[in-house]
Order: C-alpha cells, then structure tokens, then sequence
C-alpha cells in the first residue's frame, strides 16, 4: 500500500506513533503553507519532497552516492547461498557486488571486479565453488576476496598480492535476508533495526524457503514501473489512497485501525483484516481460511504487517507468507522492484491456500499501484507544480522525505 524541515533531521532516538494507513538539489524548497508564522501545527507530517528531486536528473546522481552508496541494500536471502562458495551478483548503488558463502558458513561481499583489467566476475549464480576465478585471465581469489594466484605470476613485475584483494563490501543477515553497504562505517543493520527485529522477527529468519521462481537479486527479470523510485516508495508508505484506489483491500481490511511506527532507520505498519465478509469470493474465502504459518501464533492470523527498511527495502509479513522486495532505479523516471515469496518449512494445506489467495489478491493490487504511480510521475513533471500538504495517514511519507533531505543536505548537495 501500497518531510521535516529541511535544517531538521529525524531524531535519532524518538518514535513516532500514528493512526491511520499507510531541478536541481541545491535550489531552495518553496516556503511553508501551513498555519502560522511558519510552523507546522504540532501532529503535522513532515512536508513532502518538492517536484523536482522526483524528476531532476542531478539529484538522481546524488541519491546514488549518498543514499544508496550509504545504506543497507536488500540483495538476497540466506536461501540463495545454500552452502559454502555459493556466490551471485546484485545491484547495491551503482554497482555491482559479488555476495558469497565463506567456508565458515558466514558471508562476505565484494565489488563484483577482478583487480587486473576489470572483468566482471560473476554473472549468474553458482552453488558452489572453492574460490573465485577471473574467467578472462584466471586471478584466483579466495572467497574472502585474497588474491591467492595469477597465472604466469613471473611475467608481472609489480604484483602485489596482498593489495590486490578484491574491493571489500559490509555484509549482514538480518531476519534472514542479506543485505550489503557499501559504507564499511555504517551502523550495523541489527543494531539500527533491533525494534523491527523484536517486532517481527518471528516471521522470517534464514530457514524461509522460498516460493516460485522470482528472487530478488534478479534486477534483469524483474517488473519495471514507470515512476521514480521514491515515488514507489512514498506509494507504499501510506495507506491514505486505499479507499479511493484499492477496493478489494478495503473491502479485506480494516481501514481505521490500520497503524503506523516510524524510528529513524524504518517505518513499520499494521492492519487487521476486518470481521465483515467481503463481497468478493476471493477475499471471502480468504477471510474464512486464513491461518498462520509455523512459528506464528493467533494473534498473527487477522493481521497484515508492513515495513521499510529505509531507503528502498520493503517486507510485507502476513500470517501465510513473507515478501520481500526492493526499489532500484533504472533511470530517474523509472524503477525496477524485484522481489520473492517466502514461507516456512511444514506450512499446512489450509495456509499454502490461504497463500495463494493472498498473492492473487495482491498482484491485483501491485497492478493498480503501478498505474497509480505512473500517473503521479506525469504529474511531478508539471511546470510549476509543487506537493500539498500531507494528511496524518501521510506521516511515514513525511519522514521518508525528512531523511532523503538530511542523506542529501549532508552530502552539500
């Protein structure tokens, strides 16, 4: 469902409760429309991004050194590296890295480029492997990215071993899925996110398995909506156009009890599905049929759980199954969401169903949404247009845009 000031980065320690659903950078935003000399009322969201960071090439250039070159990147789940040398390429800023599966069962992550001349080294997954080897001139690595040989190593008179390893990435598991940063200061993930873990750890961690053929790695195959990527985001974060633009997911849940947490590294939401039979067979039977995975308790069974992982992870959690997904630009007016299924190891009949009726139910509302973002795009690129105020259901877009600000005015961009 699918900001402050800009001189007021989010705290970095509060957390905000809230009812209800979810040019060039360096030109100033237009002045504050709302009430006062100035001010935002006190429950106010945070404005919205003005037009021109959706649509201006020069602040797309920026995101990718000082967002996405900063932040944690969802590029798999433990699943896809099986067993030791298991190794595949994902997209992390704008590059390319080589995630594996050390020999000790842990993982390490490097740029996804031999030091000699530049060859990429992996193209598609592979699951298994001892090292890893340059296939245009054989540099052998470790897996931990040491440069252990070069062929014809006498005819290289400035080889250096040692300073040849490939280029290191951070590499963490969290809730399962791994991510990578391409700051080897940053924060650990588990240390910024340690409420979303307490919150919604019992859903997912490394024993999920996955559903169909879709990965998240995948960029290539993935589906491609016509939008900025933070248009996708800011669609999933609120749930303010649901009434208006999602009939069945009105007709499933419960619109007013629909809740919203905002810390400062992620925003998570909840819904119970309400008690009314829908009028839809579909969504009827899956009302009626609903049941928790393994792992869940009752408590799960009528409610739907949402989470962004800023900037651009996000994880549906519903009783049946867990979907993880990402935004990844292509081009400043289009972005890429590859994503995948997951559910749990000895999942009865009654919930594989129940899944299956979910997802059809949510391609159907992943349809409506990438209409509805394309149509905002068109719109953002309007002469002169610039963003209303935000409604209270609108709050996690507000501190979304507060934190692509902060990323963006440290940056001195």
């Amino acid at each position: 469902m699918q900001s402050r000031a800009p001189e007021t980065p989010p705290s970095r320690t509060g957390r905000t409760e809230h009812p209800g659903t979810p040019g060039h950078p360096g030109r100033p935003d237009p002045p504050d429309r709302s009430p006062g000399p100035g001010a935002l009322p006190p429950d106010a969201p945070g404005p919205a991004l003005p037009a021109r960071y959706y649509t201006d090439p020069a602040t797309a250039s920026a995101e990718a050194r000082h967002v996405f070159g900063r932040s944690w990147q969802l590029v798999c789940h433990e699943s896809d590296l099986p067993g030791p040398g298991a190794r595949l390429a994902a997209t992390v800023a704008d590059r390319e890295v080589l995630v594996v599966r050390t020999e000790d069962g842990g993982l390490a992550a490097h740029l996804n480029v031999c030091r000699h001349r530049g060859t990429r080294l992996v193209t598609a997954p592979e699951p298994v492997g001892k090292a890893i080897r340059c296939p245009y001139h054989g540099w052998t690595y470790r897996l931990d990215g040491t440069l252990v040989g070069a062929p014809e190593a006498r005819q290289i008179p400035c080889l250096d071993k040692p300073s040849l390893g490939l280029f290191p990435a951070r590499v963490e598991s969290f809730l399962g899925f791994v991510f990578v940063n391409l700051d080897l200061d940053a924060v650990p993930l588990a240390e910024s996110c340690a409420g979303l873990a307490k919150a919604v750890g019992h859903y997912a961690d490394a024993d999920l398995v996955p559903v169909g053929r879709a990965r998240i790695h995948d960029v290539a195959g993935a589906e491609v909506q016509e939008a900025n990527w933070k248009v996708a985001v800011d669609n999933y974060l609120e749930g303010y156009h649901v009434p208006v633009a999602h009939p069945g997911l009105m007709r499933l849940l419960d619109y007013q009890g629909y809740t919203c947490e905002t810390e400062e590294s992620y925003a998570l939401f909840a819904s119970p599905l309400r008690d009314k039979p829908s009028s839809n067979w579909a969504e009827r039977l899956y009302q009626r049929i609903a049941a928790p995975m393994p792992g869940l308790g009752e408590a799960d069974r009528r409610v739907w759980r949402y989470a962004v992982i800023y900037p651009n992870t996000l994880i549906d959690f519903y009783p049946d199954h867990v979907l993880a997904w990402t935004a990844i630009p292509t081009a400043v007016d289009r972005v890429a969401v590859p994503g995948a299924f997951y559910t749990r190891r000895g999942t009865g009949l009654r919930t594989r169903l129940a899944r299956r009726l979910n997802i059809h139910i949510g391609w159907i509302t992943n349809d409506e949404d990438a209409q509805l973002v394309a149509r905002v795009q068109k719109g953002l690129s309007t002469p002169g247009f610039e963003p209303g105020p935000l409604s209270r259901r609108e709050s996690a877009v507000g501190w979304f845009a507060g934190r692509i600000r902060a990323d963006l005015d440290r940056a001195g961009t």
